[in-house]
């Protein structure tokens, strides 16, 4: 049997698995801070290798949380507005909805 998830799951899901790495949410809370951002700026911020930023980013930019652009040689990163803007959307609905409220709901 196959379960049917809103689109709307679907995207909240997406955003929280590419943000499920502490390493992700320090990227992109430095990228959030600056207007664009080159790799080896990102690089230089992490205490972690070049290889796993990059992995990191790729997951990012996959979930559409950020976006690169190559200016040979570098490549340049930035927060994707539209897709953060939405990302805050989905999870202020998840979080701001109300929660089961009885005695003998888990505290």
């Amino acid at each position: 049997m196959s379960k049917n998830y809103s689109e709307e799951q679907e995207r909240l899901a997406r955003f929280a698995k590419a943000m499920g790495h502490p390493a992700r949410m320090a990227i992109l809370q430095f990228l959030a801070s600056q207007e664009s951002c080159y790799f080896g700026d990102i690089h230089e911020e992490l205490p972690i290798a070049k290889a796993t930023v990059s992995q990191h980013l790729k997951e990012l930019k996959e979930a559409g949380l950020i976006q690169g652009e190559i200016e040979t040689p570098k490549v340049k990163y930035c927060i994707n507005r539209e897709n953060w803007e939405e990302a805050g959307r989905l999870f202020a609905r998840f979080f701001g909805q109300p929660v089961c409220k009885k005695e003998s709901c888990c505290r």
